[in-house]
């Protein structure tokens, strides 16, 4: 991404929320959009794909608070495109972006570099010039997905993530040049820059043409990366999934992405996580559900009940008498694990059990029970209800 465009996109309009939202807000807004626009929800549907790697874009900026915050500064300073001098600032200039950052690149994992400050770097020439060193450049920021188990997602896992980013080319050792012997461009003197002047003593740099921003020049292109001495590489990484993970949580791993250049650091790597269901648990925030079955008699009498737990043994549970159909009930501790290590709980629904045969000896016990309760009525208070609504 470059200078201009990090200044110049709305990431809130890209994820429906106003300036003041809070992180729970851009988090929830990032999720429901990022579940809509999924490619694999979309399959085929470049536009659905284009909006996903925009809705990522605006959250890996507005979910960062320090990028948000640099996000935020630099809109300010800037406007909507124009350099706004503070007050008191002789005459009144302006400066367009289009001019101002016209082909400064970006970092290339998709980042605004180390800030605003980034902005001045080139717009003030501060000791630059010919003999400016080339700057490091961070690595690629690289997005993945894993699926997991419901059990691996309450408890953890270590996974194997197969991941494809920009490094140094192996066939020319990053040099470009086949023959590993690129010699210095001769137009920016290695430094990947050139300067342009804009008058009023400002003094702007730009990527060099001919090396397009590497100092070097391979007379000898290499065939794998065309002379760029960058190429694509692919490697199996084994990442920890921490415990207690939910479906379409992203996670970032710091340092974990392409390699830098010239010395930069490693991009991150973002795994977005999908968890398959369970046949028997749900999951509620840091609490597991279950629903289990109960008889009639167990509901009306009450009793001790065994309750399964996920990956444990069962518990005993105490059903009052009188229990209705619906109560929840919790067994503590037996939850899915939260960040400081401790356990949710595990919530057990009761639904009574409607026998669909019945033995004629049952069937004479209910009859009998019909009658010794013939004079209730469970609907007398809910047609009170109504006549007076």
């Amino acid at each position: 991404m470059s200078t201009k465009d990090f200044i110049e996109k709305d990431y809130y309009k890209v994820l429906g929320v106003p300036k003041d939202a809070t992180e729970a807000e851009i988090k929830k807004a990032y999720r429901k959009l990022a579940r809509e626009f999924h490619p694999d929800a979309n399959k085929g549907n470049v536009k659905a794909e284009e909006r996903f790697k925009e809705i990522s874009e605006a959250n890996d900026i507005l979910g960062d608070p320090k990028k948000r915050k640099e996000y935020d500064e630099a809109r300010a300073l800037f406007g909507n495109g124009g350099f706004r001098p503070g007050p008191g600032a002789g005459g009144s200039f302006n400066f367009d972006l289009g001019d101002l950052f016209g082909g400064q690149g970006g970092s290339a994992g998709g980042n605004f570099g180390g800030g605003i400050g980034d902005v001045f770097g080139g717009l003030f020439n501060r000791g630059g010039g010919a003999g400016t060193r080339t700057q490091p450049r961070r690595g690629q920021d690289i997005e993945s997905e894993v699926t997991l188990s419901f059990m691996e997602a309450v408890d953890g896992a270590t996974v194997p993530l197969r991941m494809s980013s920009q490094a140094p080319c192996k066939a020319c050792s990053g040099t470009g040049d086949k023959n590993g012997t690129p010699r210095v461009c001769p137009t920016c003197v290695g430094t990947g820059q050139v300067a342009r002047g804009s008058g009023g003593g400002f003094s702007l740099t730009d990527p060099c043409p001919d090396c397009k921003g590497r100092g070097l020049i391979a007379e000898h292109p290499c065939m794998e990366c065309k002379g760029s001495g960058r190429a694509k590489s692919s490697r199996t990484m084994q990442v920890r999934i921490p415990a207690g993970v939910t479906d379409g949580q992203r996670i970032r791993l710091r340092g974990k992405g392409g390699p830098g250049e010239r010395g930069g650091p490693a991009g991150d790597l973002y795994v977005v996580v999908h968890v398959d269901a369970h046949p028997v648990f749900g999951r509620k925030g840091d609490n597991l559900t279950v629903t289990v079955p109960v008889t009639f008699t167990e509901a009306a009498l009450g009793g001790d009940i065994r309750v399964p737990t996920l990956g444990g043994p069962a518990v005993t549970l105490k059903l009052p008498p009188g229990t209705p159909n619906g109560r929840t009930m919790r067994a503590r501790g037996k939850g899915a694990v939260r960040k400081d290590g401790t356990r949710g709980d595990l919530l057990v629904t009761v639904e009574v059990s409607v026998p669909k045969d019945l033995s004629g000896k049952a069937r004479d016990a209910l009859e009998a029970y019909r009658e010794a309760t013939a004079g209730e009525d469970p609907r007398a208070e809910l047609f009170q209800a109504a006549k007076g609504a």
